[in-house]
């Protein structure tokens, strides 16, 4: 009588197991998870607080996600997370983020938006996680502000591993619900942008040279080609625009220089004056004959990160079909020791005919940026806006807080800080003196030096001030990006490496200019 009675036992055990094998087995080949948001709580007998979409699951599951969040821990704190498995038949893995305060908002102290800041961490933090679940489909609740949602899932799962045999899981992200869907796109779009600028800056030099940079551009822009003309100008149109300060600086590489041209005619009238942004471009700086040191010369495949972000924001504006005209500028080169390199004590003659002394060979983005400067004045510019990975100086005064702008345009500063406090990529006005135009302009060979009379000095301002002498439009900026060119853990929605900032504020900042009639 006991044998059958086992043998019945262990045939419902087997059953049993059966059933749980295949519930789990249909639950990993869903594959496909969701991030919910949570605010912190206001007071401590208050009760948990979902966002819309996540009080709309919870009731989906007859509040069991309440219930496991109540008794898997304390309450969740921003930029926390928590992960939950066999919730829903839908979404086998759901992480819950924490959002903070719901009464987040502008914060003229910190000159950002906390709450949407508060939303890209979080929700970075739960797509991460479930992109290490290997999982390919991710929905992501919209936590009240699409863009932000979406801008904090895709650059937070980005990282460059296209050169490595194992990769991360390429995750699909969408929103979760039916709320404001051309917010979300936009926010993908504002995200793959600033991607885009990491992609370039990431890559290794051998891989992004001059002509490369200038090709992935040129593709990357194909699918708007009605909009959007590139011109990849070589050498010999160089030298035919008389730009020396450029020729100079390219002449210690084998590799050739080009000079970008990116024209976007946005405006549904052409002949409106363009929005010129012009980016440094040297995609590899050894520092030429005034050598750096090799410590952390590998860093400088990123040199050209005025030059990835300017092109990138371009890349975005086309894609939202921005009603503006814009021209992007890229004087792209390596600065290199060979036998024909800048010599320091040399003289070069810039495109506006101003001579220039070399006392330091490391000091080249400034000279690239000169003749590139003066071709922009050719646009009848509405607006000038460079942007460069200038000075160590810069990093050493704002370190990654923020990138410094110097202009002699109250305006044009207006609707950059405006336009970086929405996106959490701050700026900060720095001095245009005259104090640090004589440092420049008193050169005992030259009508300029460039580099300060108090080398160590100051640095940032006198490189600014060597700019504003191959400028006489009424509105121009100089965006030292050096301090933010990379990320370690300050901004928490990126991985550790090339941060691609400032794009998206450029982008914010083109998007501001196109409504200001």
């Amino acid at each position: 009588m006991l044998l059958p009675f086992r043998k019945m036992i262990l045939a419902g055990v087997s059953r049993n197991n059966c059933r749980l094998f295949s519930l789990s087995q249909n639950y990993w080949n869903t594959k496909k998870g969701l991030v919910l948001g949570v605010y912190e709580k206001e007071k401590e007998d208050g009760s948990l607080q979902f966002t819309e979409a996540g009080e709309a699951f919870d009731r989906s599951v007859s509040g069991k996600l309440r219930e496991l969040l109540a008794i898997s821990g304390p309450a969740l704190k921003k930029g926390k997370s928590r992960l939950f498995y066999g919730v829903h038949k839908d979404f086998p893995s759901v992480v819950v983020v924490g959002l903070g305060k719901t009464s987040a908002g502008v914060c003229n102290n910190e000159n950002w938006d906390i709450g949407k800041e508060n939303i890209r961490a979080a929700v970075s933090v739960g797509c991460r996680q479930l992109q290490d679940l290997e999982i390919p489909e991710v929905e992501v609740d919209p936590c009240g502000d699409p863009q932000s949602a979406a801008e904090g899932a895709v650059l937070g799962l980005f990282e460059y591993d296209e050169l490595k045999q194992k990769k991360k899981t390429v995750v699909k992200t969408q929103l979760h619900g039916s709320a404001d869907r051309e917010a979300w796109g936009k926010g993908l779009l504002y995200a793959e942008g600033q991607n885009l600028a990491r992609h370039l800056m990431e890559g290794p030099a051998n891989y992004i040279t001059p002509t490369c940079f200038a090709e992935t551009i040129q593709k990357r822009l194909q699918s708007v080609s009605d909009k959007v003309t590139v011109h990849i100008r070589p050498k010999s149109w160089i030298e035919d625009h008389q730009m020396g300060a450029f020729l100079s600086v390219s002449k210690g590489s084998d590799e050739p220089p080009v000079f970008l041209e990116i024209q976007y005619n946005g405006s549904a009238h052409a002949s409106l004056p363009p929005l010129v942004l012009v980016g440094k471009g040297v995609t590899f700086d050894s520092g030429g004959i005034s050598l750096k040191p090799s410590s952390g010369m590998d860093a400088m495949r990123a040199d050209m990160g005025g030059a990835a972000t300017v092109c990138a924001a371009i890349v975005t504006a086309a894609a939202l079909k921005l009603p503006l005209n814009i021209v992007g500028l890229a004087p792209l080169c390596e600065n290199m020791p060979n036998g024909s390199a800048n010599k320091p004590g040399d003289v070069v003659r810039a495109k506006n005919g101003k001579t220039i002394q070399i006392d330091n060979t490391d000091a080249e983005g400034r000279l690239i940026l000169a003749d590139a400067l003066c071709y922009a004045h050719s646009f009848n510019p509405k607006a000038i806006v460079n942007a460069a990975t200038l000075t160590g100086a810069m990093d050493v005064a704002l370190g990654s807080a923020a990138a410094g702008v110097f202009t002699n345009s109250d305006w044009l500063w207006n609707h950059l800080n405006q336009a970086s406090v929405v996106t959490g990529d701050r700026v900060w006005r720095m001095p245009l003196y005259q104090h640090y135009t004589r440092q420049v302009t008193e050169s005992q060979l030259a009508d300029l030096n460039n580099v300060g009379k108090y080398s160590r000095s100051g640095g940032a301002c006198t490189a600014a001030a060597f700019l504003k002498e191959f400028v006489t439009a009424p509105h121009w900026a100089h965006l030292d990006i050096a301090g933010v060119m990379s990320n370690k853990e300050e901004v928490p929605y990126l991985r550790k490496g090339m941060s691609g900032r400032p794009t998206r504020t450029l982008v914010e900042f083109a998007a501001r200019l196109s409504k200001d009639v």
